[in-house]
C-alpha cells in the first residue's frame, strides 16, 4: 500500500460516507486521481465494494527466526589458515524475518514471534522493524543471549568455502514460550511457521493453534520437523527438494509434481504450493483444485530472496481469500520481483510492481 493510499484509507475509516470529491480536496489531487486510488484499494482488498465498507483489521503472525547474516568474499583465491583480503558485508536475514519484511512491504499488518539476543545485532533488528512497521511486541529478548547469526565465506568465484551458523537461541522458543503468546497467535488471520523452531515446539503449536498455518520447510534437513504435523497445516510451501523428501518421490515432470502433491494432501494437508524455481509453482488442494503457474519473466540479479517473497505473497493472498490459481499467480510474480534486486529484500516489493511483472510479454 502506498503512503497516499494509507492516507485515503484512514479518511474513509473516519467517514465511510465521504465522497471522492471530498477525498480529492483533502489530498490536494483531482477527483479522477482519487478514483484511481479507490480502485486500487478495492483491488487490493482493503475496501469491500460501494459505500466504502472497510475490511476488518487483519494481521498475520510469523513464528520463526531473525538472523544477522555476515558474508565475506575473498578478492583472490582463498589461502587456508591465513588472512585473506576481500569484502565483508552484514545484512538482516532469517527466513521468518524475510517473509515478515516482504509482508510489510505488501501492506499487511504483520507481527513476529521470535527471540533476540542481548547484543548489537538485536538493536539492528529492532530499528529495522520500527522502520518497516513490523510488530515485535510479542517477541522476547534472552538475557545474555546471542541473536541468531549466519557467517559465510565465499571464494573469489562466489562459491561458498565455509559457513557457520549460530542458531542456539531458538531453543528458547519452547512450548511454554509459545503458550504465553497463544491468545495473540490465535487471533491472527494466518500464522506463517518456519522450521528454525525446535521440533517439539512446532508440534505443540500445530496442536494448539486455532488460526490456519502456512508452513515453510526452510531446508531439506529441517523439513523433517513438519512430517508429523502435515495433516494439521492449512498450507505448505516446499521447494522441489523439500517436496521430494516429504512425499517420498522424485519430481521431474508435471505428472510427478501432481502425484507428489496428492501424496502430501493424503496426509490431511489442506493446500500445497510446490515451488519449482524457473518452472513456476504447482498448486493443489483437498477440494480437487489444481494449478500450474509458469515462472514470470524477470531479470535475475539475486535469487536468494525469491522463496521468502513467494511465501509472503501466498500468505497475503490467502488472507484476502483469493482462489488457488490466483494465489499461486501472485506468488510467482512476487518471487520474480524479488529476484530482480541485488539485495535479499527488494524494496520495490508491492502489488502494483508484481502486477507489472505478471503482465510482461
Amino acid at each position: 500500500m502506498t503512503q497516499r493510499e494509507r492516507q485515503i484509507l484512514e479518511w474513509i475509516r473516519q467517514d465511510p460516507m465521504i465522497s471522492q470529491q471530498e477525498l480529492a480536496e483533502k489530498a490536494g489531487i483531482t477527483r479522477s486521481s482519487a478514483a484511481v486510488h479507490i480502485s486500487n484499494l478495492m483491488k487490493k482488498g482493503y475496501i469491500a465494494g460501494r459505500g466504502y465498507l472497510l475490511r476488518e483489521e487483519k494481521y498475520i503472525v510469523v513464528v520463526g527466526g531473525v538472523n544477522m547474516d555476515i558474508g565475506a568474499v575473498s578478492a583472490d583465491r582463498l589461502v587456508a589458515r591465513d588472512s585473506n583480503p576481500g569484502r565483508v558485508t552484514t545484512s538482516l536475514g532469517g527466513v521468518g524475518r524475510n517473509i515478515a519484511h516482504n509482508l510489510c512491504l505488501l501492506g499487511e499488518q504483520t507481527a513476529m514471534v521470535t527471540v533476540l539476543g542481548q547484543d548489537a545485532f538485536a538493536q539492528s533488528v529492532q530499528e529495522n522493524a520500527a522502520d518497516i512497521g513490523l510488530d515485535l511486541h510479542h517477541s522476547a529478548t534472552i538475557p545474555g543471549g546471542r541473536t541468531g547469526t549466519y557467517l559465510f565465506i565465499d571464494d573469489s568465484d562466489g562459491d561458498m568455502a565455509l559457513a557457520v551458523n549460530d542458531m542456539a537461541i531458538y531453543d528458547h522458543m519452547t512450548p511454554e514460550f509459545l503458550r504465553q503468546r497463544l491468545d495473540f497467535i490465535n487471533g491472527a488471520d494466518l500464522v506463517v511457521l518456519e522450521t528454525n523452531l525446535p521440533e517439539d515446539s512446532i508440534r505443540w503449536l500445530c496442536d494448539n493453534c486455532r488460526a490456519p498455518i502456512l508452513a515453510d520447510p526452510v531446508s531439506t534437513i529441517k523439513a523433517e520437523k513438519l512430517r508429523p504435523v502435515l495433516g494439521k497445516l492449512a498450507a505448505l510451501k516446499p521447494n522441489r527438494l523439500e517436496a521430494e523428501l516429504l512425499s517420498g518421490m522424485s519430481i521431474r515432470t508435471p505428472e510427478d509434481a501432481a502425484q507428489a502433491a496428492r501424496r502430501l494432501l493424503d496426509t490431511g494437508l489442506g493446500t500445497v504450493y510446490i515451488s519449482l524455481g524457473a518452472e513456476g509453482i504447482y498448486a493443489a488442494d483437498r477440494q480437487g483444485s489444481t494449478a500450474w503457474v509458469p515462472c514470470a519473466r524477470c531479470h535475475v540479479a539475486n535469487a536468494t530472496g525469491g522463496g521468502d517473497a513467494v511465501a509472503a505473497a501466498l500468505a497475503a493472498r490467502m488472507v484476502l481469500g483469493d482462489s488457488l490459481a490466483d494465489t499461486a499467480r501472485w506468488a510467482v510474480g512476487a518471487g520474480a520481483l524479488a529476484c530482480e534486486a541485488e539485495t535479499t529484500i527488494n524494496p520495490a516489493m508491492c502489488w502494483d510492481n508484481i502486477e507489472t511483472i505478471l503482465n510482461r510479454r
